[in-house]
């Protein structure tokens, strides 16, 4: 950790003021340190992946835009820019695969082959550096995902197909998990829908029911692996019906007890994502979160500090159930330099955390509780001009993080010497 007197200065300060409100300013950080962020692999290559040399995004209810230079091409180079990265935001990091970044081989593996063996490189990664690594199915952009449906497909070939992919993900998911000591969450989305109005909604639905209760069949130790079902209103290609809704997989959720994620891009834009975790927590054993910034639609800009990601944070502070909430980015914009994507997403997850657990939540849910609705409303308001950032500064110091803005520098370094030499 380097020193820097001006930032222990202000830390210090920032502490007395806080300590002042019956806020422990050590303590937020000590729970915020063992607070993971799940970084997705996917935004650094623009969802591509290595099923083969000439891989790329084609359709699926997925689109990347921006051409800035610099992607990864490869797996080392991946995994390269996610270690910058880590570098520049403080914290506990994890790494969220999706299926297409297998390491195959010599050979083109379909995706109902999949193995752990493809993934052992990822493994070996990961636990050289203490990450713990989370997984999803890659139900998208393959002939088989052609027409927009997966495993609500009409054709039963076809359904089979990708219950098989999901079979074997969930496998891969608890393989990552147990050799890596911290269970794996493995997230289910298809993009499964209907471009306009269909006749018949039922049937589909039905027939992913049927082919969740397959994928699922398989009992696997929850110390290694977590299912978890993400629901969507809508997208590309699907925008008057998806089959997998959020009401259907809520219910599905409750009924197997399985883990709902909630993608903050994935509602209507007026709804508040944030006031469903206290809603959902009493029926389902635990949320994922996939924290992204939809703007006029699911566009998964990258996450900034905004109100509804500021939202999220405090509800996930205040629920006191981090145990049961697992935290996860999701966006791919390829308009920027994608490891500033990251930094930018995974320092902003990070500061909402930190804004929730400088709040004076005690006394907060006390003058609620007594109705003093006066109060409750005005400690918010003040709360919110205390000197959060010094003990940001102070968070970004004790994991060797740049502090400020400092972090823009050492990715224009690594763009230049790294990323700008990839043609």
């Amino acid at each position: 950790m380097k020193r820097d007197s001006r930032i222990e200065r202000a830390y210090a300060a920032a502490r007395e003021l806080y300590a002042g409100q019956g806020i422990d300013t050590e303590a937020a950080l000590k729970q915020l340190a063992a607070i993971p962020v799940s970084f997705h692999c996917w935004q650094g290559d623009d969802v591509c992946g290595f099923e083969s040399p000439d891989s790329e995004l084609t359709g699926g209810g997925i689109q990347v835009t921006g051409n800035y230079p610099g992607k990864a091409r490869n797996v080392d180079e991946l995994r390269r820019d996610l270690e910058t990265a880590f570098a520049l935001v403080p914290g506990k990091h994890r790494v969220n695969l999706h299926a297409i970044y297998l390491e195959p081989g010599s050979r083109r593996v379909e995706r109902d082959e999949i193995e752990p063996r493809h993934f052992a490189g990822w493994r070996d990664w990961a636990k050289a550096r203490r990450l713990g690594l989370d997984f999803n199915p890659s139900c998208f952009s393959h002939p088989k995902a052609a027409d927009g449906f997966t495993l609500s497909h009409a054709d039963r070939g076809i359904r089979q197909f990708w219950i098989d992919h999901c079979i074997a993900s969930r496998r891969i998911g608890a393989f990552l998990g147990r050799e890596l000591g911290t269970p794996c969450v493995t997230n289910v989305w298809v993009p499964d829908g209907y471009k306009d109005t269909p006749v018949d909604r039922l049937a589909p639905r039905r027939r992913l029911r049927e082919s969740l209760d397959a994928v699922f069949a398989e009992e696997l130790d929850p110390a290694h692996n977590l299912d978890a079902l993400e629901c969507k209103l809508f997208g590309i290609g699907s925008e008057c019906y998806v089959v997998g809704s959020h009401e259907f997989y809520l219910g599905y959720a409750v009924a197997n007890r399985k883990l709902l994620c909630l993608d903050a891009g994935h509602f209507h834009p007026t709804e508040s994502v944030a006031d469903k975790i206290s809603a959902i927590l009493e029926w389902v054993p635990g949320l994922l979160f996939h924290v992204s910034r939809g703007v006029r639609w699911d566009s998964d800009h990258v996450t900034t500090l905004s109100e509804e990601t500021c939202a999220i944070g405090e509800e996930i502070i205040r629920s006191g159930q981090l145990d049961r909430i697992h935290i996860g980015l999701d966006f791919f914009d390829g308009s920027i330099n994608r490891v500033a994507a990251w930094t930018i997403g995974g320092r902003s997850m990070q500061k909402a955390l930190l804004l929730a657990l400088l709040q004076p939540i005690d006394r907060l849910r006390r003058v609620e509780a007594a109705g003093d609705l006066t109060s409750r409303l005005a400690l918010l308001e003040e709360s919110k001009t205390m000197p959060f950032s010094a003990v940001w500064d102070r968070h970004c110091q004790l994991h060797g993080s740049a502090v400020g803005a400092a972090w823009i520098d050492t990715v224009k370094a690594y763009e230049k010497k790294v990323q700008s030499k990839r043609k």
